[in-house]
């Protein structure tokens, strides 16, 4: 299947949903060092690190879904 949403011929989905679950794991493991040792500043990055994982992850989800509904009706992606 061919993308609908592409940037210079390459679509945008996948580019995207990559940055988000990069901020997750990140929050998860600042959280992890924050129980650790105490600072609350890695609690506060991991509090960051989820909300722009979350915009992020609705920006992807946007262009997920110009894709999703692009595919045919009665193929076998559908």
């Amino acid at each position: 299947m061919e993308s609908r949403a592409k940037l210079l011929g390459h679509p945008i989905h996948p580019m995207l949903i990559v940055l988000p679950l990069g901020l997750f794991i990140a929050a998860v493991v600042f959280d992890a060092v924050y129980l650790w040792r105490g600072s609350p500043t890695f609690a506060i990055v991991a509090y960051w690190n989820i909300a722009a994982g979350i915009v992020g992850g609705l920006l992807a989800a946007v262009f997920g879904a110009i894709d999703w509904f692009a595919i045919p009706a009665g193929t076998r992606a559908k």
